[in-house]
């Protein structure tokens, strides 16, 4: 993916850079300025995604996006219609991703039945705000992580983690870092509604498992 990802952008950059240096000889006269042209910091990026990631739709509606504020910037479009229409919009698109999760996704394993801990870190929420939490020392079993407009940073590094456990996740307009061992897999059952958790932890087959499970709705979740 990464070098696919490497291969688009330079086909992208080479046939900018192209176009420029024929512009400066007086070969061409391509107007790359053309009104409307930021919307290309939207479009391209989303196109690259859409042959590069696993996951489709969010680029889709990023691309479809860009497009209706490029008709606005030239006029076919009004800009008003993007306020009356971003609301009804946004919730059509992510019932239409369930559906067709639903539908055409991959069944997700049940959920694992492990006991969740919160004797001693208890439940950690974060509304319009930071949070840290660092477990460095302490026996960890589970607990439950919820952001919303805000952030919380997970440190499990230093942590004890002998058995199967669970962390229950709830992000909305947030984002959750999760910091893991190295003794231990990660298995992710997360729903993402324009949003998702992006796991960077090796498969470790003699290590517990931490069974990561929630929702992302307009937010994240990043497991290193």
């Amino acid at each position: 993916m990464k070098k696919s990802t490497s291969i688009l952008w330079g086909i992208a950059l080479i046939v900018g850079g192209g176009i420029f240096a024929l512009n400066s000889l007086g070969i061409t006269s391509i107007n790359i300025f053309f009104t409307g042209w930021w919307t290309l910091f939207i479009i391209i990026p989303c196109t690259v995604g859409l042959f590069t990631e696993k996951k489709k739709f969010g680029n889709l509606v990023g691309i479809a996006f860009g497009v209706f504020l490029l008709l606005c910037a030239r006029d076919i479009l009004d800009f008003d219609m993007i306020w009356k229409l971003f609301l009804p919009v946004v919730v059509v698109c992510a019932g239409l991703k369930l559906v067709f999760t639903g539908i055409f996704g991959k069944k997700k394993p049940a959920p694992v039945e492990v006991e969740i801990h919160v004797g001693s870190g208890g439940a950690n929420t974060a509304v319009f705000s930071g949070s840290e939490i660092n477990y460095a020392g302490q026996e960890f079993t589970g607990t439950e992580l919820t952001a919303i407009f805000g952030g919380i940073d997970c440190d499990l590094r230093g942590a004890i983690i002998e058995k199967d456990c669970r962390i229950n996740i709830t992000s909305v307009f947030g984002g959750i870092d999760l910091y893991m061992p190295e003794n231990v897999n990660v298995s992710t059952n997360v729903t993402g509604i324009f949003g998702g958790a992006d796991s960077k932890v090796f498969h470790r087959p003699d290590g517990p498992t931490v069974y990561i499970e929630g929702a992302c709705i307009f937010g994240g979740v990043d497991i290193k």
